[in-house]
């Protein structure tokens, strides 16, 4: 059995969706349970109609147009508009209802964005159906994810890998499941967070004991670097485990950083394909490489990043410095990418858009804190950097001679992963010269 999960891309329009089918025929031997996204862009569309109803405007075109690029999908199939008719019918009424009392909370955002996936798995599982595939459409709990109550980022519980394994174990038809979205104790819809689809794909594929997960999108697998920076990035053919997470955490937009948890705690293969060219073996992501696979594999960067830098000379040598910083942020939810310490003085990363001025106003009642902004991550990764310097002594000669400053640097506990922050201004440079420094010469 595999998991095969398709992002918006894939489910765009009526020729993906033909080609998503063929697709799934193809692996029919394999028993596959289909995960899908909103159709490409849908979820923003969602999220915008909430913002316009709830400042009181007129969304009648804006739904109109939601549910007409939906229905050209549909016609253009073959299938009839029904197929989604009660969806869009309870969208409309929920549109309605945030204009009329203005108001929007996280849980009535959650349902709202819910209803991109909603339509997509019955589009795909009708169409399935029709062209010789029977395939029937579910929402994640109707087969047993059962989330916490966190509204925008929610995560599974422990009891649904067992109800996940019962829900599934007597259907008979291709199940055809949305992604991104579950439901708590409560029965409200909850959302696994941006990009959670590849989530989904993975929580089911790890509960189903799924000899592979396949992540189906519109690139041939993880590349060597953004290809919109470096035209010339290259295929990436083998990753293991701890390299696609360091990638996924630290800007590659192939994979989401949270699907990597599921698959390490059962040793699934992951493998990223392009349902453009399903001809194409894309990359393979794997507990432990071979020898001959371990080598650097990608430049990935984030851009917009901002640094707090925290000193307190009064804590030389006092205990419960770092408690302290940890407390301040986890209190205000923000989430630290990378970190620097030494005696009195810290510096954590974080993104720029975090609201960071609490934070930094509370951290002034023991220390000295300030924000540095307008900087980018630059992360080289790859299982090569365990075994020598001879990597990141190239890459700083090239920062020298390229004359970059340099505000931080992490060498990380699993060692492979080199990682930098440069001027947000010279960040495409840094990495075009790099990417010739180390995968061109």
């Amino acid at each position: 059995m595999i998991v095969q999960k398709f992002g918006g891309t894939s489910v765009g329009s009526a020729g993906p969706i033909a080609r998503l089918a063929e697709i799934v025929r193809a692996h029919r031997d394999r028993s596959p349970v289909v995960v899908v996204s909103a159709v490409g862009g849908v979820t923003n569309k969602l999220f915008a109609l909430a913002n316009q109803a709830l400042a009181g405007s007129d969304t009648r075109a804006e739904f109109a147009a939601l549910a007409a690029q939906h229905q050209t999908i549909l016609k253009e199939l073959g299938l009839p508009e029904a197929t989604i008719a009660r969806e869009l019918g309870e969208l409309e009424r929920l549109v309605s209802g945030i204009g009329l009392i203005r108001e929007l909370t996280p849980r009535t955002m959650d349902q709202l964005a819910s209803f991109g996936e909603r339509l997509s798995v019955r589009i795909v599982a009708a169409h399935l159906t029709q062209s010789g595939t029977p395939a029937r459409a579910f929402e994640a709990h109707e087969v047993g994810l059962v989330t916490d109550g966190r509204f925008g980022g929610a995560r599974p519980l422990p009891e649904s890998e067992a109800a996940i394994r019962a829900a599934l174990e007597g259907v008979r038809e291709c199940p055809v499941i949305t992604g991104y979205i579950g439901r708590d104790k409560q029965g409200n819809i909850t959302t696994l967070g941006r990009g959670g689809s590849d989530y989904s794909a993975a929580i089911f594929g790890a509960a189903l004991g799924a000899q592979e997960i396949q992540i189906w999108t519109d690139v041939d697998g993880v590349m060597s670097a953004d290809p919109r920076i470096v035209p010339q990035a290259r295929q990436v053919p083998m990753l293991s485990f701890a390299e696609a997470a360091e990638l996924a955490f630290f800007g590659a937009k192939v994979l989401h950083p949270a699907t990597m948890v599921p698959a390490i705690e059962k040793n699934i293969p992951i493998r990223v394909l392009n349902s453009f060219r399903p001809e194409h073996p894309g990359t393979g992501v794997v507990a432990r490489l071979s020898e001959d696979q371990r080598a650097l594999k990608s430049i990935t960067s984030k851009d917009r990043i901002a640094v707090v830098s925290i000193v307190a000379a009064p804590m030389l040598n006092q205990y419960g410095f770092l408690e302290r910083i940890a407390d301040v942020f986890a209190r205000h939810e923000i989430v630290v990418d990378m970190i620097a310490t030494s005696e009195v003085s810290v510096a954590l990363t974080t993104d720029a858009s975090a609201k960071l001025e609490p934070v930094v106003e509370e951290l002034s009642r023991f220390s000295e804190a300030r924000v540095l902004r307008e900087l980018a991550m630059i992360s080289i990764v790859g299982e090569e950097l365990q075994s020598s310097l001879r990597v990141p002594a190239r890459v700083f000669a090239r920062l020298e001679a390229l004359k970059v400053r340099v505000e931080m640097i992490s060498y990380g506990a699993t060692r492979n992963n080199l990682c930098f922050l440069v001027p947000r201004e010279r960040l495409r440079e840094v990495v075009l010269e790099l990417h010739r420094e180390l995968f061109e010469a």
